[in-house]
C-alpha cells in the first residue's frame, strides 16, 4: 500500500499513484463511481458495457438470421405494424 500524498488539481482531478495503477491495472479510459462516505470519498472502478459494440454485434446477428430464414422487408413492416397496434 502506498502512502503517497495526492493533490487535487484546479479542475478537481486526482492522480492515482503509479503503484496503485499498476497493481489494479487501471487504464486512462477506466471509469469510477465516487461514493460520499463518512470522513471522505470512496472511488470504485466500474465496467461500463460497450453498448455500441454490443448493438453492432446484435444487429449483425439479426441480419444473418433474417438472411438465413429469408425474412423479407415486407415481413418486417407487417411485424412493426402488428406490434404498434397491440400497444394501443
Amino acid at each position: 500500500m502506498t502512502d503517497e500524498l495526492v493533490k487535487m488539481s484546479p479542475k478537481g482531478q486526482l492522480v492515482v499513484p503509479m503503484e496503485i495503477r499498476e497493481k489494479e491495472k487501471f487504464r486512462p479510459s477506466d471509469r469510477f463511481v465516487a461514493f460520499d462516505v463518512k470522513g471522505g470519498v470512496l472511488f470504485k472502478k466500474v465496467d461500463i458495457p460497450d453498448v455500441r459494440g454490443e448493438f453492432k454485434a446484435l444487429s449483425e446477428e439479426i441480419a444473418k438470421k433474417f438472411k438465413e430464414t429469408e425474412v423479407k422487408e415486407s415481413d418486417i413492416e407487417g411485424a412493426v405494424k402488428w406490434a404498434r397496434q397491440r400497444r394501443h
